[in-house]
């Protein structure tokens, strides 16, 4: 740090912020902050543009506008969990019970102590084996990750509230960290030399929970650290408009099978030849289009998308991230989902089909708890209040309560056993399970 003592040099507060806790860390509390993780900013006399979310180093992002916005048009905002982008969303109190001090209003990121204490604080880091030793000697790996997603989200990474620094912190950048974990384990099985197919992370959480907001999130955290990704939902797989009205035409009067949604409403072979070929993908010359489902397509009845639309991705993949509400999902005994709903005996049924297509091709699992199955009706009637305020078509209440009565009995009937034993075949060791409250945030397992 000699360079960053010189008389000639002036510093702002931020830097010299840094330097006191680069100076304090290694002697408070026991939680040594190694030196690499100071001395390169340091020595560049230029800490504020590191970590700036508006020009950061190229070898670190995605700078291709068009490529994000393309990438962005997926998310619908209907439904995808974004309320914290807004601060309307609260932080549950379980997450911030470590933290002696938690500041109260809108917080600056490039304080590495405030930072360091909050990561700690969050309920994921036990979870995912992270000590405060681990985020010390990471601590410039997580503010590069932080000004990443606060560019993806458009986010002020100096001005952040509370629930945004939550959302950030607690949430997607540990689930990131476990995800590069469990990447590592996977490519250590092979040998120099080999093909190795990238590892795919099955996320199982129900509708409105913000999977695809994470999952989004992700994919791009990925692709800024120079991890070729690719992400698949279970909607990519849902049978044509002609296959759901053969579905409708063989199931007259069930209700859950006259729209797409449950077991029964996809074209597995489809996702079975979808999954493979991308697990094939190893090498720098290989690429293909993945599959996307139109959802508005016949007045919102929906049907697969034209094959001419569908984004392309290019090997080697290192990693698969696929999503769905009903991942993980197994078979019950008949008199079981009978009680539930007599109309879920054939779901049950279709079900069966189901682990050969999806789950025996999953190698680790992020489980996205809630305590209640309503909570989705909530979600969705958010989703819909806010697209009509925003003069865009959406479903009235009775139209939102129609739409999820189509689910619950599945959430009812096949979440406890999700819970409480997992996917079929995964290996506990490899599966993250996530309780979240009301407003989508990760609390801590009761």
């Amino acid at each position: 740090m000699a360079g960053a003592t010189s008389s000639s040099l002036i510093w702002s507060p931020w830097q010299a912020t840094l330097h006191h806790y680069n100076n304090r860390f290694h002697h408070v509390k026991g939680y040594p902050f190694p030196c690499h993780a100071f001395h390169p900013i340091c020595n560049s006399f230029n800490f504020k543009r590191r970590f700036s979310s508006s020009i950061l180093n190229d070898d670190h992002v995605i700078t291709d506008s068009s490529s994000s916005s393309k990438k962005q048009g997926r998310l619908s905002m209907s439904g995808c969990g974004c309320s914290w982008i807004q601060d309307n969303s609260m932080v549950h109190p379980s997450a911030t019970k470590k933290c002696s001090a938690l500041p109260t209003k809108t917080v600056d990121v490039s304080s590495v102590s405030d930072l360091f204490e909050f990561i700690c604080s969050g309920p994921l880091v036990d979870k995912i084996g992270i000590t405060p030793e681990n985020v010390g000697q990471s601590i410039d790996k997580w503010l590069l990750y932080g000004s990443q997603l606060c560019r993806l989200f458009q986010l002020n990474e100096l001005k952040l509230t509370i629930p945004q620094k939550a959302r950030l912190y607690h949430y997607y950048i540990p689930v990131f960290v476990w995800c590069e974990d469990q990447i590592a384990l996977h490519n250590s099985k092979f040998k120099d030399g080999d093909d190795v197919p990238p590892l795919v992370i099955g996320f199982s959480a129900p509708q409105g929970c913000g999977k695809t907001t994470l999952v989004f999130a992700l994919d791009y955290l990925f692709k800024t650290t120079k991890k070729k990704s690719a992400t698949i939902s279970i909607d990519d797989f849902y049978l044509t408009a002609q296959g759901q009205a053969q579905l409708r035409e063989d199931n007259p009067g069930n209700a859950l099978l006259e729209y797409r949604g449950n077991a029964g409403s996809h074209d597995l072979p489809f996702s079975v030849e979808t999954i493979e070929a991308l697990s094939q993908l190893t090498k720098d010359d290989m690429k293909m289009k993945v599959p996307r489902y139109d959802k508005s397509a016949y007045s919102g009845r929906g049907d697969r998308a034209d094959a001419e639309t569908w984004p392309e991705v290019e090997g080697p993949l290192k990693v698969i991230l696929f999503e769905g509400w009903m991942l993980g999902f197994k078979p019950l005994p008949s008199e079981v989902v009978k009680s539930v709903d007599p109309q879920l005996e054939t779901v049950n049924k279709n079900l069966e089909a189901y682990y050969d297509a999806w789950d025996k091709y999953i190698n680790a699992w992020v489980i996205i708890k809630i305590k209640d199955p309503s909570y989705v009706y909530r979600w969705r009637l958010q989703a819909e209040i806010a697209m009509r305020q925003a003069g865009k078509a959406g479903m009235s209440d009775d139209e939102v309560n129609d739409f999820v009565s189509r689910y619950l009995p599945a959430y009812k009937a096949y979440l406890p056993t999700l819970y409480a034993e997992g996917p079929t075949g995964s290996d506990p060791d490899r599966v993250l399970a996530i309780d979240i409250d009301e407003e989508r945030n990760p609390i801590l397992a009761t």
